[in-house]
């Protein structure tokens, strides 16, 4: 919530002092906002992309699909099967620095060139976890292979997450949104184009009429 505070903040800076530029006739106080690289940085930091979902693992010492006698008798008396379900919340963004950010302003174009999206957190609510087992009577769990499970859920979840197109993508899309929210009292003079690393540009050409 305060993040999309800070956001609107910065966003009615912008508009504030475009009218009070054109009120009363300031190229400069235009020109201050258009390039003010520290409220661009902050607002592309503050734009990021909040997912929630949950991961699973299953452990087994059984192979799938085996039903001859010999796995029927392993599954009665060694089986040792665990599935743990543990919902997650994690976080998209840029990660700026002064060498991978910059603002121009050139023959009333504004770029603004930015590191790719990436994943900068990821947390697994454990609290919630749920869990289920199937054991032979043999066996008996303990705390240890739950803990054991429960890391390789965290690095293989945590993996496909920072593999994943899709959320990039809108991590993307929400950045680029809010530049134009940004900028908007001064695209009916200017293109603005935001530039990922790696990527093209992804407003190329577009104004507001």
């Amino acid at each position: 919530m305060k993040k999309i505070i800070y956001i609107l903040v910065f966003v009615l800076i912008a508009l504030a002092m475009f009218w009070l530029g054109r009120f009363f006739g300031s190229k400069n106080v235009s020109q201050q906002v258009i390039s003010n690289g520290l409220i661009v940085k902050e607002i592309a930091e503050l734009a990021s992309l909040d997912v929630q979902g949950s991961a699973s693992i299953k452990r087994s010492n059984l192979e799938e699909g085996a039903s001859d006698w010999t796995d029927n008798l392993k599954k009665t008396f060694l089986e040792n099967t665990i599935w743990v379900t543990i919902p997650y919340q994690a976080k998209f963004g840029v990660d700026i620095n002064d060498n991978n950010f910059k603002v121009d302003i050139s023959q009333k174009r504004i770029t603004v060139k930015l590191p790719a999206p990436k994943l900068l957190s990821y947390e697994l609510k454990v609290d919630r976890m749920e869990t289920a087992n199937r054991k032979g009577l043999f066996l008996s769990q303990d705390d240890e292979t739950y803990t054991d499970v429960q890391k390789k859920l965290y690095q293989t979840s945590r993996a496909q997450l920072e593999n994943n197109p899709t959320y990039i993508e809108k991590s993307k899309g929400k950045i680029v949104g809010i530049m134009q929210q940004y900028y908007a009292p001064f695209l009916k003079d200017h293109i603005l184009d935001v530039q990922f690393e790696g990527d093209t540009a992804r407003l190329s050409g577009a104004t507001l009429q």
